[in-house]
């Protein structure tokens, strides 16, 4: 989840649109992007970075709104071009010596691949000689050039990039050769004359020989990347506003690709799959930036730079050093060597799997460099529900296929696709794929969005693949080299022959980077044996990583303010819930204690035509609640359990009307027909409702058929005074669901109160069961004040609420329209997922405080599915309730974010 601005970082003027290098810092991500002020950063570091300047976040704003850039940018731009000009000693694009510049994108918060960038500005027919002069190597002058009017055709001037690709494959295949280096000058220059056709029967111009026009041009084109649909999907993946717009770095250029002596790297400081210390990284000799992340050619470990050139890794070394100790995290580096010469040309917080995060947390409080506070914040919800994924089970019978480069843990299994569109379209029909590619690029988004893994060939830990895979928390092997595979075939072959055709099952470990055909079983995560009790995190054998779950965990409880309770109906759901944490039952729903065997019964009091027969059958129901009740009380002996009374429409424990229609109907066509049947389709066809989500259910059934309520709150009362008698500690409380109004509920109160008098009379026993209601209604969320006088305590039933405030049913939106809503930006999630803040937020917040200001004592809680959304727990905080609820499951997620939303908010009350 990004992170916020802090409000008390000072913004420079926004009259300003362009700041060098040496003028920012890491603090100014709003206004110079996170590459920006990192370069900033770095350069006041007095690291080794090319000369530049940040054209900001604002003046793409301005770009943006009203499609022109800000009157004054030209004039700011040529003002740090000419500063630029002279420190380097040379012009842009000047013939004999030409300086040449990169334009980068740069948002507040990292997007990998998926903006613009083009390398070379300033490179022409005039100048490409005057540059292969300079370096003393033709070659490398006209493979510059080549790049250039590469990146340039298919970045700003929308020449499909395949085309491109396609050109350079033939160069090859007519050279007999597999990779571009062994292209030399002439082929390289024949291949420049074929680019620029290209991209003049493409776009009906000549590329641009004006460095000026290829700089304003590049600039623009960066600006516009931050609105290209890959752009505008992984923002609504990764949560990140829309508003921000990119900053564009211009940073003169140095090169890796000027021979042996010369290469290009990116580098952790520590490994980001695993957290470990160590040199982590990949070097390329003799290439440019962007043949790294690419992962078009594979790169050898960055530890064999050390053999390569040990001056620049030595150096190297002490940078990383620096820069972990500065940023106090795990950094993620680009670099490039320029004929033995070390440039930094960007470094940011890097991105790492979840089993890393909790990791390197523990190891920087170890080291001294954060306290626990900050660990808890390094950490999230989602990345502790991804470590509780199950893993392959390393036991069972397998086929291991091939084995490639753990870029992003996890334990997929699907059937194999080899494109993006296929893996959208597949998953959409409800199949789990594995998108297979050679490598990936930003265009393959969506198609890894639907994978449950993804796979490719070529490319290393810092390829786009995996850097992409590991920001969504999606499994990844990367860099399988021994699995060929053909995309245009749909298929992929291992290095014994065997085949693999789309469609075929596979599995893939991004753990261990082994690839398995068919489906190999899975096993629980040592995570979740640790939360069930089955690993104790002190042994000496415990998992590296549980320590470190447990030491974050461990904070987070002592920490939080609000107390997590679990959803749950039964003793072995309850017990669980209990084994991972819950400090209580926050909704235990009384209608699934009336389905099996008990629907009959159910029938037979909705059929009841007299009073005798209702009693009857409320007095069978009435011993069976009350055994469900004891076995809860018995799980969760010493916490509160919130009990809901019988919520959904009656027409549920019903026959379905259409079948029983039918069957009635062949029955007196038989002339065979069975009384009860007859009067149960009566039943029905009087209970038939056309909405009944919004009909005769929750405290309406406890106002129509006399009797259910009292039935259920005696076996609740009856349960809990047996507990009570025995020793136990029950901590019954009762809700009465879907209430609109006060009169409702005092009237189903005063009828409770009746019952548990008796009960309490009778055993001898003081019960102090508290009565509450749900507010799940909009009108009860506007009268929170009025109902409160009759209420014990409200939890938010916000799944309801979010239908009513909404006016939608969830059953039927999210398999219609849903999909659209997220794709057209209408919802950035689903208002299921995560709370609506504006609209049901709203309405949670206004009870919550109308309900204390009536009574202050009022115990608040939520019992929706958003009590175990990360988000979500982070606003209940906000907004002062007493408790979460969510499936055991979710638990462990609810502590953690109730911790780190305590943590966040001690932390802006102290600034």
């Amino acid at each position: 989840m990004p992170e916020t601005q802090d409000p008390h970082v000072t913004q420079p003027s926004s009259a300003k649109f362009v700041y060098d290098f040496t003028e920012g810092n890491k603090d100014l991500k709003d206004l110079l992007g996170g590459k920006g002020a990192n370069l900033a950063e770095m350069t006041n570091l007095g690291l080794p970075v090319p000369p530049g300047f940040t054209i900001t976040t604002e003046a793409c704003k301005v770009y943006l709104d009203s499609g022109t850039e800000p009157a004054a940018l030209r004039a700011e731009v040529s003002e740090h071009l000419d500063a630029l000009e002279q420190k380097m000693g040379k012009k842009l694009g000047q013939a004999d010596d030409p300086l040449l510049v990169s334009v980068r994108s740069g948002a507040k918060f990292s997007m990998p691949g998926m903006m613009d960038t083009v390398l070379n500005i300033g490179l022409s027919d005039a100048s490409v000689s005057g540059l292969a002069a300079q370096a003393g190597d033709e070659r490398f002058a006209w493979d510059s050039y080549r790049r250039l009017i590469q990146m340039f055709g298919k970045t700003v001037l929308g020449v499909d990039g395949e085309r491109f690709e396609d050109a350079l494959e033939e160069a090859k295949q007519a050279k007999g050769v597999r990779v571009d280096v062994d292209l030399d000058a002439a082929d390289l220059k024949n291949l420049v004359a074929h680019f620029k056709d290209i991209v003049a029967k493409e776009t009906g111009r000549d590329f641009p020989q004006d460095p000026r026009e290829q700089m304003d041009l590049a600039v623009r084109a960066v600006f516009d990347s931050w609105n290209t649909d890959r752009a505008k999907l992984y923002r609504r993946q990764e949560r990140i506003p829309g508003d921000l717009g990119t900053a564009v770095n211009v940073c003169s250029m140095v090169f890796g690709n000027l021979g042996p002596d010369s290469g290009t790297g990116v580098a952790f400081t520590r490994d980001p799959a695993s957290g470990h210390q160590g040199v982590y990284g990949d070097y390329l000799q003799n290439a440019q930036g962007e043949d790294v992340v690419a992962g078009i050619r594979n790169t050898v470990p960055l530890a064999d730079l050390e053999q390569i050139d040990k001056a620049s890794y030595d150096q190297l070394m002490q940078i990383m050093e620096t820069l972990e100790t500065h940023y106090k995290d795990l950094c993620d580096i680009e670099f490039t060597i320029e004929r033995g010469k070390l440039w930094m040309l960007q470094t940011r917080v890097g991105k790492r799997t979840a089993g890393a995060a909790f990791r390197i947390a523990t190891q920087l409080v170890d080291q001294g460099l954060i306290d626990e506070a900050e660990a808890l914040q390094r950490v999230n919800g989602a990345q502790l529900a991804q470590l509780m994924f199950p893993r392959f089970d390393l036991g069972a019978k397998s086929e291991m296929i091939g084995r490639g480069i753990a870029a992003s843990p996890g334990a997929a299994v699907g059937k194999a696709v080899f494109d993006s569109y296929t893996a959208v379209k597949w998953s959409r029909s409800g199949e789990k794929v594995i998108l297979i590619r050679r490598e990936t690029n930003p265009d393959d988004l969506n198609g890894m969005i639907a994978a449950e893994g993804i796979l490719t060939s070529r490319g290393g830990k810092t390829s786009h693949a995996a850097v992409v895979a590991r920001g969504m928390g999606k499994t990844c092997v990367c860099g399988a080299e021994e699995l060929e595979v053909d995309t245009k075939s749909r298929k992929m072959t291992t290095s014994d022959g065997t085949v693999i055709e789309e469609g075929d099952v596979v599995s893939i470990d991004g753990s261990t980077g082994k690839v398995y055909a068919g489906e190999v079983p899975v096993v629980p995560s040592p995570v979740v044996e640790y939360f069930e009790g089955r690993m104790h995190a002190g042994a000496d054998d415990a998992d590296e990583l549980v320590k470190a779950v447990h030491r974050i965990m461990a904070y987070a409880d002592r920490v939080r303010r609000l107390r997590v309770r679990a959803n749950a109906d039964n003793a072995e759901d309850a017990a669980r819930a209990r084994r991972f944490g819950a400090q209580g039952i926050g909704l235990c729903r009384t209608e699934h204690m009336f389905l099996g065997e008990r629907r009959e019964m159910v029938e037979r009091l909705i059929l009841a035509d007299t009073e005798t027969d209702r009693e009857a059958a409320l007095s069978q129901l009435l011993p069976l609640q009350k055994a469900d009740f004891i076995e809860l009380f018995e799980s969760m002996d010493g916490l509160p359990v919130t009990v809901r009374l019988l919520d959904p429409p009656l027409h549920e424990f019903l026959p379905d009307i259409t079948e029983l229609s039918v069957r009635v109907a062949l029955a007196e066509a038989r002339k065979d027909a069975n009384e009860n049947d007859l009067r149960l389709l009566q039943a029905v066809h009087k209970l038939h409702e056309q909405n009944p989500m919004l009909g005769l259910r929750g405290v309406r059934l406890g106002l129509v058929i006399p009797g259910l309520f009292a039935m259920q709150v005696r076996a609740i009362a009856e349960a809990a005074a047996e507990r009570k008698n025995a020793k136990g500690d029950p901590r019954a409380e009762i809700m009465i669901p879907l209430v609109g109004t006060v009169q409702e509920l005092e009237i189903v109160r005063e009828e409770a109160e009746q019952v548990i008098a008796e009960v309490e009379k009778t055993h001898g026993v003081d019960l102090r069961l508290p009565l509450g209601t749900m507010i799940e209604l909009p009108r009860a969320a506007l009268t929170a004040g009025q109902i409160a006088e009759s209420a014990d305590f409200f939890s938010f039933g916000t799944n309801d609420l979010t239908q009513t405030v909404w006016g939608f049913s969830r059953d039927d939106v999210e398999a219609s329209f849903f999909t659209a809503y997220l794709e057209k930006g209408i919802f950035g999630v689903s208002p299921f997922e995560t709370i609506d803040k504006d609209g049901v937020g709203s309405l949670v917040r206004n009870a919550a405080e109308a309900g204390r200001a009536t009574r202050p004592d009022l115990k608040l809680g939520v019992c929706g599915e958003h009590g175990g959304d990360p988000e979500s727990v982070h606003f209940f905080h906000e907004v002062g309730l007493d408790y979460v609820s969510c499936s055991p499951f979710r638990i462990p997620v609810a502590r953690l974010e109730a911790g780190r939303a305590a943590a966040e908010s001690k932390g802006s009350d102290s600034r």
